[in-house]
C-alpha cells in the first residue's frame, strides 16, 4: 500500500503546475456483498448495508475546460447484512485506498455544470468485524477480505459555482470491487452505490 501512496505523491509533484483544484467528498455508501464459492452464491439472503465514505484529492486540467484527471485518497465503509430466522450476520469494514479518475464537465449556465467521471480505486482493509448471532470475528486476517481490492467506479454530479474560489457538488456513484489476490475458493465482491456531497477549491486559474 505504501507504494501506491508514494506513486500518488510523485504524480502530484510532477503535475503541480497543471493543478486546478483540491476537493473533499463525503456521503453514504450502500453496499451489498456477493459471496461466490465455486460458482455457487451464498444461500442466506443478503441485504445492502450503509456506511460513510471520504475522499480528498487534486484535480488536474488536461488542457481543456471540459476534461480533467484526478488523484485522491479514500476511506470507505463497506458494510452489509444477511439473515434468516435462525441466523443473522453483519459485516462492518473500513478500506483505505488511492484512486484515479477521468472527469468530464458540461457547462449548463454560468454557475451550473453537470459532471461525469470514471476511474479505478485500489484499497486495503484497515478495520473489519463480522457479527454472527452476537459472536464477533476479526476479518483482518481472513483471506477473502484481506489483500488489495481493485474497484472500478463511475458517477455523475451537479456542480454549483459559489464564486471564483470554488463550488459545491452533489451526485451519485456506483462501483464494484474484487480482491484479486484471494486464492481461496470463496470470493467476495462488493456492489456499492454512493450518495455524495463535495466542496471544491480552485487553486489556480
Amino acid at each position: 500500500m505504501r507504494k501506491f501512496y508514494l506513486l500518488l505523491i510523485v504524480l502530484l509533484a510532477l503535475t503541480n503546475s497543471y493543478s486546478q483544484e483540491v476537493y473533499f467528498l463525503t456521503g453514504t455508501n450502500f453496499t451489498k456483498y456477493n459471496f461466490n464459492s465455486q460458482g455457487e452464491t451464498m444461500a442466506t439472503p443478503l441485504q445492502a448495508g450503509t456506511g460513510s465514505f471520504y475522499e480528498v484529492g487534486y484535480d488536474f486540467s488536461l488542457n481543456s475546460d471540459a476534461l480533467s484527471y484526478s488523484a485522491a485518497l479514500t476511506l470507505n465503509d463497506y458494510n452489509a447484512l444477511a439473515g434468516t430466522p435462525a441466523n443473522s450476520y453483519s459485516w462492518n469494514t473500513k478500506y483505505a485506498g488511492a484512486q484515479t479518475s477521468l472527469n468530464y464537465v458540461h457547462k449548463v449556465t454560468k454557475r451550473f455544470k453537470l459532471g461525469l467521471r470514471a476511474g479505478l480505486n485500489i484499497s486495503k482493509m484497515v478495520y473489519g468485524k463480522q457479527n454472527l448471532n452476537g459472536e464477533i470475528l476479526d476479518l483482518i486476517d481472513q483471506k477473502e477480505f484481506s489483500g488489495l481490492y481493485f474497484s472500478y467506479f463511475g458517477g455523475a454530479s451537479a456542480n454549483y459555482k459559489l464564486n471564483d474560489s470554488g463550488y459545491l457538488s452533489f451526485g451519485y456513484g456506483f462501483g464494484n470491487g474484487l480482491n484479486t489476490a484471494n486464492s481461496t475458493q470463496e470470493k467476495v465482491i462488493f456492489n456499492n452505490q454512493q450518495i455524495l456531497f463535495g466542496i471544491h477549491f480552485n487553486i489556480n486559474k
